[in-house]
């Protein structure tokens, strides 16, 4: 039997061509909900699995916890079982106001302002999506009508730094859309693996909101972020779906 990758716990025998990647464990049981004959693969650490089929193509999700330095584990034992293709799934903090609770994000583009990335290959080194991936979310989105914006991302280490409303004030001022802590790694480290990446962003916070404060001034809050989150799953299943046309 083959061996098991160090923390996924996966191995070629549960490989797929296409994964979707969840930050948060919890968000693969909304993921199965979703795809025919789901399975539970590994729980190791905050990298949970399952496979399943999408309109007849094979899906792996897998989470990949909080922050780029996972994130890249992740990404990196993936592609060695034979992952061509992945699609981040995550939350985001908005930085322009025009961006609402549940809107998308579909990242073209992400600031390397994490550590994970920076490991691999210096900060010139542009953190892209691959063109027809992105496209294909693109895409899938316009399809269904879902509230999304294309543009550009931060990527960070962490929510509690001395000097976040500056920050973000900065790259709110500078064109960004939105920040998290995963993007970028996964662009870089993808691309440098030459694995297809993208990255859908939920928006749970307003700029310069707080996320109790944020959910508490919408009457219905909670539920249009959950509703953001069921977005973005699709999303990212159709645009497989929409490259898998594509490659045959």
């Amino acid at each position: 039997m083959e061996e098991r990758q160090a923390h996924i716990r996966l191995s070629r025998q549960d490989g797929a061509k296409y994964a979707i990647l969840p930050g948060d464990p919890a968000r693969i049981d909304r993921i199965k909900e979703k795809l025919t004959d789901a399975r539970e693969l590994q729980y190791n650490r905050e990298m949970r699995s399952i496979s399943g089929y999408y309109k007849g193509i094979k899906v792996l999700a897998v989470s990949t916890g909080m922050g780029g330095a996972s994130t890249g584990i992740a990404v990196e034992e993936l592609h060695n079982i034979g992952v061509e293709y992945m699609i981040r799934i995550g939350s985001c903090g908005a930085l322009s106001s025009s961006i609402r609770l549940g809107d998308l994000i579909l990242v073209n583009g992400a600031v390397r302002d994490d550590g994970a990335s920076k490991a691999y290959i210096d900060s010139i080194y542009p953190a892209i999506p691959d063109t027809r991936l992105l496209m294909a979310t693109i895409r899938a989105a316009e399809d269904r009508k879902f509230a999304f914006h294309v543009g550009r991302a931060r990527s960070h280490d962490s929510f509690y730094t001395d000097r976040e409303e500056e920050i973000d004030a900065y790259w709110s001022q500078r064109g960004i859309l939105g920040a998290d802590m995963e993007t970028a790694a996964l662009f870089t480290i993808g691309a440098l693996r030459g694995v297809k990446c993208a990255s859908i962003l939920n928006t749970v916070v307003e700029y310069e909101q707080d996320l109790k404060q944020n959910i508490n001034d919408y009457v219905d809050g909670e539920s249009i972020v959950k509703q953001g989150e069921e977005n973005e799953i699709i999303t990212a299943l159709e645009a497989f779906i929409i490259q898998s046309n594509t490659n045959n």
